[in-house]
């Protein structure tokens, strides 16, 4: 299989369970729920995403013939040492292109796998970590991980729903939006109305860091 990857670079973990963990980020090319054209946005099942997944032209990005050679890429991002070794695989969505012989070679070069999905797909086996992220107005298949993670305020989604879903952490993140300060008021408000929920920031933003 051939992997489209739109960026790869080594990092720190900038939202979620994880924020301030070194990981190598993977950024596959492509989603199902928007085709990343801005005149698209509108009509597209998530049209709030702040994410460029078009191309392969980020950076550390390029097509990548086998599971082998896109994982050694990822080791080189790494650099030396084995400890703690994390890379996360986002998109897009990732669960169009991740299988089983990716996650594979990078177990077998000590990483562990982590994912950030919309949920509107199954999850691949074998992930040592799955966050699910789910868009209002999809049908959300993958209903069990490690972390749910809510961008809000959604109209649509009801958290307590959610709850009902089999995840270990529950997470709400303020939308990136042109309305911040609602919105960070909205997912405060959420956090403190329902205590399962907690606040999660996106830290990378924050200090600067892709």
């Amino acid at each position: 299989m051939t992997y489209a990857v739109k960026e790869c670079f080594l990092t720190l973990q900038g939202e979620g369970v994880q924020a301030g963990s070194r990981a190598v980020f993977l950024r596959f090319a492509g989603c199902n729920l928007w085709s990343g054209r801005e005149q698209d946005r509108a009509s597209a099942e998530c049209s709030f995403c702040d994410t460029d997944f078009v191309g392969t032209d980020g950076e550390g990005g390029g097509k990548f013939q086998s599971a082998a050679a896109l994982a050694a890429h990822v080791e080189a991002l790494w650099g030396e040492g084995r400890e703690q070794r994390l890379v996360v695989v986002t998109g897009g969505e990732p669960m169009l292109q991740l299988d089983r012989e990716l996650v594979e070679a990078l177990h077998a070069r000590g990483f562990r796998v982590a994912a950030e999905t919309n949920g509107t797909l199954p999850a691949v086996a074998g992930l040592d970590w799955i966050c699910v992220s789910p868009k209002a107005g999809t049908e959300i298949v993958q209903r069990e991980g490690n972390e749910l993670k809510l961008v809000w305020p959604q109209t649509g989604i009801d958290p307590a729903e959610l709850e009902g879903w089999n995840f270990q952490h529950f997470l709400v993140q303020p939308m990136d939006c042109a309305e911040r300060e609602q919105a960070m008021d909205a997912a405060v408000a959420l956090a403190m109305e329902r205590p399962r929920w907690r606040l999660t920031l996106q830290a990378h933003k924050v200090i600067g860091l892709p």
